[in-house]
């Protein structure tokens, strides 16, 4: 990683609620700087997915279009966030024969390829595919082999898979911008990416990225990404139960939740009254205490973090990568947020702001720009990527046992 790529980078972050693009510069060194920067409220997505070609096109064009004005440069490609609410992890374990002789790249090559193999199929597309141990003669924690003597060549690969139909969608919408996808990259992924130190990647975290209509995780253990998952909640459904509650229009909901919104109570907040309309009603307006508002969110907020505790159980990893939690993402925003989720996860916690960057505009470096950050840092950096997209069956089954047991030989 000491070495990047250098030239223009585009990154497209495609969510519920915004669509962001960021063109940035590499210096081939690692190093970048944001030139340009896009966003645009999103239109025809749902948790992630698009639900109206139209509407989506007309949301990406105007911010690629935004991005392109600032940076004064015209992009042809971009390095594309896909949620991991359509993604599926699996850990494979594989072994070759290498003979006696020394361990060469097309021994790596050839490994790599037989992982992918694994994958080929039609309901399946294989969006990551990453090596997280190799081991000579069943001695493991090798971290390059290349150059080693030995009988027999093994390696752990985390292989992220997608549900092909959203993913064929979110081509043919890009494409229809005229617009090539140069990488595709796991949300949660790239927001690690983006807010984790290197002592946390080692050390075993989970980044929670908290978005308007999904809620991803990723979790990073020994300097690699050994799982992704999500599910389609975000902050957007808190802003819907306020206005339902208290029968006011989304947007009055959305602007109470961002000024008084809390997912902590405090004695002063039955005598602090808030003002604002019904919906329907222009003229009409209405007092209520910020604790019922209180009493709206913390609720959602509560199953948000449950449901991500009962994820990281089924998983099997939450003694690993949930020693510590980092939020990031609009919705993580939340006042209350951070000592609520230590609470419920029972983890030490903190919030994630993008710090893998450098010499990026101000206006880049809130916890909603994380994802689109994490593209930038992911196509400047090697991060190991083993071979081009291919298509593939899901063939989850047995997988959180070879992690397990990979796992226990490791941690």
């Amino acid at each position: 990683m000491a070495k990047g790529r250098g030239g223009l980078i585009a990154a497209l972050d495609i969510g519920t609620t915004k669509v962001v693009c960021f063109i940035a510069e590499g210096d081939g060194h690692g190093r970048w700087r944001v030139r340009g920067i896009g966003h645009q409220a999103a239109r025809g997505l749902r948790a992630g997915m698009i639900v109206d070609m139209v509407q989506a096109e007309a949301s990406i064009l105007a911010a690629v279009h935004a991005a392109e004005q600032m940076a004064g440069e015209t992009i042809e490609r971009v390095v594309v966030a896909l949620p991991s609410t359509v993604m599926s992890s699996h850990l494979i374990d594989l072994e070759v024969e290498i003979a006696g002789h020394a361990v060469a790249d097309a021994d790596i090559r050839r490994i790599y390829a037989e992982g992918r193999r694994m994958f080929l199929g039609d309901d399946r597309a294989v969006m990551h595919a990453l090596p997280v141990d190799h081991s000579i003669d069943d001695a493991g924690g090798i971290r390059d082999p290349r150059g080693m003597y030995g009988e027999r060549l093994g390696v752990s690969m985390h292989v992220v898979t997608a549900q092909s139909s959203p993913w064929r969608n979110l081509e043919l919408c890009i494409a229809r911008c005229h617009l090539e996808i140069e990488a595709v990259v796991a949300s949660p992924f790239a927001a690690g990416l983006a807010c984790l130190v290197e002592d946390e990647r080692n050390m075993g975290t989970t980044v929670v990225d908290m978005g308007g209509g999904t809620t991803t995780m990723a979790v990073f253990f020994n300097g690699s990404l050994i799982h992704v998952d999500g599910f389609g909640v975000g902050g957007l459904h808190v802003t819907r139960d306020i206005a339902q509650v208290l029968e006011t229009p989304l947007v009055h909901a959305e602007r109470m939740k961002t000024l008084y919104g809390s997912a902590i109570a405090t004695p002063s907040d039955a005598r602090e009254l808030i003002e604002l309309p019904r919906v329907g009603e222009p003229d009409g307006v209405q007092n209520v205490p910020r604790s019922l508002l209180v009493n709206i969110v913390r609720p959602r907020v509560e199953e948000t973090l449950e449901l991500i505790r009962e994820r990281l159980e089924k998983s099997g990893l939450a003694e690993v990568g949930a020693k510590r939690v980092v939020l990031t993402g609009g919705a993580s925003q939340l006042q209350g947020l951070r000592e609520l989720a230590g609470r419920v996860l029972g983890r030490q916690v903190r919030l994630g702001r993008p710090i893998a960057a450098s010499g990026e505009l101000e206006q880049s470096g809130g916890a909603g720009f994380s994802v689109v950050t994490g593209l930038i840092a992911h196509a400047v950096a090697d991060w190991g990527e083993v071979g081009e997209r291919d298509a593939g069956p899901d063939a989850g089954r047995g997988t959180f046992g070879r992690l397990g047991r990979w796992l226990k030989s490791n941690f």
